[in-house]
């Protein structure tokens, strides 16, 4: 018998989603391509809306420790601590970190993760999906009434199911490296040097060390090419330091490319995290707007899957999350180009720098970086709150005197309904969604 659902891709954005569905009752499984665990730090920050999303499953005291990470457009901070909201989101928390324990969790909540499973092809029927991939025991194929393709930047699924990826070409390449034994005088989250050259070194954890160099003028790089020397040689020529005698745990590099997949839904196939939106990692946002992805679509899948929902509902993923894609692309294009062009945008940052000084333009430009701002369309209504997430940090008291955080309410991953007040709307509105228990 099919199961409902297949996910392809074990990263961060591949695994919450196997929690959500799972939460709301899916039978899911998760395939990936590697056949151990990633080692790599690669996305080292949150934004504050995923701090939230895992807050509100009753993970975030399972990440281990952070620090408050501040914000900054390509370059141009921006001071949180004088807006009533807290945006400050999460650094220092390396990607295989945040991966080892959602693995923890969907694990324990039954979702089996085959690695070692490389997908191979696809194809779609009127009532499921049946995939193909080569395994550690030769081919083979599962079927599920749906696929969310969670496999990243260079999607197999998106290619498989014709789904376009538009975006300028790139031309910048930017080497970075995850190095121990070093020390360096330039602890930074990000320093720009006067021609439009950038350097960042970064304290991950157990003296490791993030290190990211962008040396004006540097094409992409042919990833099979990398050498650690490359980086410590530019990085020399920028700083005056030497870091060749460090102990390289891993390398990579990037580039300024910033897409967004003309499509996050095709039947039965869906597409989250970096399978629909790449970018620099100009403003750290990528995994975070994944893992919103994730959210958002779990809990819709599932409802449809139990019947609870019309599968008119899972149109609303690619109508709510495209748009933050697109935001998303669009924005670190202009703030790579605010970062990395030289002096002459110097003006502009100045510009910009006095235009933030302002709450009402540096709420909005923080909420555009933690994903608080992010407002969906919820039909008429002028309500200034309708649309946006309720804080999970809002405590509610009840009528018996005790108290709970909102986002303590939500670890089931069930529909929440709050009923204020004793009036008979309020009474009627509450005995309506006691038939509704079982998922309200």
């Amino acid at each position: 018998m099919a199961r409902d659902v297949i996910v392809v891709g074990a990263g961060p954005v591949g695994l919450m989603a196997a929690g959500e569905l799972r939460l709301g009752g899916a039978d899911v499984v998760v395939y990936e391509q590697l056949a151990e665990p990633a080692r790599e730090s690669r996305g080292a920050s949150l934004t504050r809306r995923a701090v939230e999303c895992f807050d509100q499953r009753g993970l975030l005291g399972r990440l281990g420790p952070s620090e408050p990470a501040d914000a900054h457009f390509g370059g141009v901070p921006i001071d949180l601590g004088r807006l009533a909201e807290n945006h400050y989101g999460a650094r220092g928390v390396p990607q295989y970190r945040t991966e080892r324990m959602l693995e923890e969790w969907v694990t324990g909540l039954g979702v089996p993760i085959r690695r070692g499973h490389e997908v191979t092809g696809l194809r779609e029927t009127a009532d499921g999906v049946t995939v193909s991939f080569d395994g550690p025991h030769g081919p083979g194929e599962d079927t599920a009434a749906y696929l969310v393709g969670c496999d990243g930047g260079r999607s197999t699924v998106r290619r498989l199911v014709g789904i376009g990826f538009p975006g300028p070409e790139p031309t910048r390449g930017f080497l970075t490296a995850d190095v121990t034994g070093i020390e360096t005088r330039r602890r930074r989250i990000g320093e720009n040097l006067p021609d439009g050259s950038m350097i960042m070194a970064m304290d991950l954890e157990s003296g490791v060390t993030r290190v990211v160099v962008y040396e004006r003028g540097t094409p992409p790089k042919d990833r099979d090419a990398l050498r650690y020397a490359d980086l410590a040689d530019a990085w020399q020529r920028l700083t005056g330091e030497s870091i060749h005698h460090g102990q390289c745990r891993w390398m990579s590099c990037f580039t300024d490319a910033s897409r967004v997949a003309a499509e996050y839904r095709r039947g039965r196939v869906f597409l989250a995290g970096d399978a629909t939106h790449v970018q620099p990692p100009a403003m750290a946002q990528g995994l975070s707007v994944g893992v919103q992805d994730a959210v958002n679509l779990g809990w819709k899948l599932a409802l449809v899957l139990a019947g609870r929902a019309d599968e008119a509902l899972l149109d609303t993923y690619h109508a709510e999350r495209h748009p933050v894609g697109a935001q998303l692309a669009r924005n670190a294009r202009a703030a790579i180009e605010l970062r990395l062009t030289g002096q002459e945008m110097q003006p502009v940052r100045e510009v910009l720098g006095e235009l933030l000084t302002r709450p009402d333009a540096a709420g909005y430009l923080a909420g555009v970086l933690s994903g608080l701002g992010i407002r969906y369309p919820m039909g008429p209504g002028e309500h200034p709150l309708l649309g946006l997430r309720m804080p999970p940090d809002q405590e509610i008291r009840r009528t018996d005197g005790t108290t709970a955080r909102v986002a303590d309410l939500l670890h089931p991953a069930r529909g929440l309904l709050l009923v204020t007040g004793q009036d008979p709307t309020a009474t009627n509105i509450a005995r309506t969604a006691d038939a509704w228990s079982d998922h309200v």
